[in-house]
């Protein structure tokens, strides 16, 4: 069986220097790491308390104080960020932003203060890369890890070993929401702490059977709310390392006694935690009581940190996407022989054009590569409309390593490579990759048609011209003059062209 196809790899300088951001629904973080040999010694920590997610309205809007609010901490991260080169820095948005409705434009606003593009991430995304980073930073074990991430609007729920997470799920609740829904008006009694405890092991529910069944043997947290109470019952003396079981239950106990959030005077607890913490707090002792935790570790690292690791490893050529394009090859069935046809065509008519069109984005040809090698992917539900179904699939799938963007960007080139141009789906996506994106697109197009016919033995080695919108496809020799089909089907293409404003001559 013929190798996998496989995307180029483009050279480039190594940054020494890398940076990750964490726009999250209760804080945004950011650390800056030098890479030295390998490994990443992190050389700057910034963190604030923005609290995004409760400026989420019903109508998915985003109250202007608190769009403010994230907009003045991003100008002071983008400060500290000015001067690092394109690629250098990843910039992530989670919960909150997954909900934000696009009409708002405050990710392009919180884009222009940062200075950098913003990815939104899947939550079950965001799951891998918490789990990425709380694994390097524990101690070397092969032991079967359950890591718990509790973030402002959503909580992770992970198993793996080693650094590959095995078992990822999203929840929508966390410290800010939970806060909100039960806690909202200051007041902390026994059965507000009970209902939102139920309401947490609700969530859990549809996915408690299978973490149980899981076959971890340690439970480890990561980020605010898990660290902050793991500082409060050490400080109490309830519990000498990481958060036990007994302890959870004392803090519930005090946090009811007291009363009020406001009125809690727990030792550790910082001032700017306390109106989210008896929200965290029941969902963390949801999880405990649901999953059958008696004791839970603590890591330091986190989401960001999962990030900077994940940048690493794509310096380095350890591009996950490239594992996720692989599977979905397998799983779908993929002729990876005309994939690889179809790659190598359009991989050589993009460093013919790449100059003209000013694509010097290192992403640009792995995306090409990528949409090549899953062009097909439709077919194992319907040859009819085929190239919908693989859209479909890839803007739904699960998909590590993508963002958001970058899945919505894929299944837009796997739609669009044949028949009628889909001009809206290009237009949907972030305005700097519109026109990257469509020119993708009609390179992969040609690249489909030149080998429509499916044969080894078709070579045409094209040659193509931009200048601005206009095409120019040539062929060697007489080689057009023996494929009569494909010259009829240029002459249909040019005039499918007209609709992404293209024009096209060959010959």
């Amino acid at each position: 069986m013929p190798a996998e196809p496989s995307a180029p790899i483009a050279s480039a300088a190594i940054p020494q220097t890398v940076a990750a951001v964490d726009l999250g629904s209760n804080s945004f973080h950011m650390i800056v790491a030098r890479i030295d040999e390998g490994h990443l010694q992190v050389i700057d920590r910034l963190k604030e308390m923005v609290r995004l997610g409760e400026g989420l309205t019903d109508n998915k809007d985003l109250r202007l104080e608190v769009a403010e609010r994230a907009l003045a901490c991003l100008k002071r991260f983008g400060q500290r960020l000015r001067g690092m080169p394109p690629g250098s820095v990843r910039a992530v948005g989670t919960n909150t932003l997954r909900q934000v409705r696009p009409e708002t434009r405050f990710l392009e606003r919180a884009e222009l203060a940062l200075g950098h593009p913003i990815e939104v991430i899947s939550g079950r995304e965001e799951a891998r890369l918490v789990y990425l980073g709380v694994a390097h930073g524990l101690a070397a074990g092969s032991e079967r890890r359950l890591v718990v991430d509790i973030g402002g609007g959503s909580t992770e729920l992970i198993v793996g070993e080693g650094f590959t997470a095995d078992l990822r799920e999203s929840l929508h609740m966390g410290c800010v929401s939970m806060s909100q829904r039960w806690f909202g008006d200051d007041k902390v009694t026994a059965k507000l702490m009970e209902k939102a405890e139920l309401a947490a092991a609700l969530e859990v529910r549809p996915v408690r059977e299978l973490f149980r069944r899981a076959r971890w043997v340690k439970a480890v947290g990561s980020s605010g709310t898990i660290k902050s109470i793991a500082t409060v019952v050490a400080a109490e003396g309830w519990s000498e390392d990481g958060i036990s079981a007994e302890a959870l239950l004392r803090l519930r106990e005090a946090l009811v006694a007291a009363g009020r959030a406001s009125a809690v005077t727990l030792k550790g607890l910082a001032e700017e935690r306390r109106p989210v913490f008896a929200g965290g707090v029941a969902v963390l002792r949801s999880v405990f009581t649901t999953l059958d935790i008696r004791h839970m570790q603590v890591s330091d690292e986190a989401l960001r940190e999962g990030v900077v690791y994940e940048m690493m490893g794509r310096i380095h050529h350890e591009d996950v996407r490239e594992r996720t394009v692989a599977a979905l090859m397998r799983r779908f069935a993929v002729d990876r022989a005309q994939a690889r046809r179809v790659q190598t065509t359009a991989l050589g008519l993009f460093r013919q054009v790449a100059t003209s069109w000013a694509l010097h984005d290192l992403d640009y040809p792995l995306f090409l590569a990528w949409a090549a090698r899953l062009h097909e992917v439709g077919l194992v539900i319907s040859h009819s409309q085929y190239q919908k179904h693989g859209g479909y699939l890839l803007r739904n799938a699960d998909m590590s390593g993508f963002t958001r963007q970058q899945q919505q960007a894929l299944a837009a080139l796997v739609l669009g490579h044949r028949r009628k141009f889909p001009v809206q789906e290009f237009l949907a996506l972030p305005k700097p990759i519109q026109d990257p994106a469509r020119y993708l697109c009609v390179l992969l197009r040609l690249a489909v048609l030149i080998h429509r016919g499916r044969s080894p033995d078709t070579k045409p080695r094209p040659r193509l011209r931009a200048q601005g919108c206009e095409l120019q496809l040539s062929f060697p020799g007489n080689w057009l003059d023996g494929h009569p089909l494909t010259r009829l089907e240029l002459e249909q293409e040019a005039q499918a062209l007209t609709a992404a404003g293209m024009t096209l001559e060959f010959g």
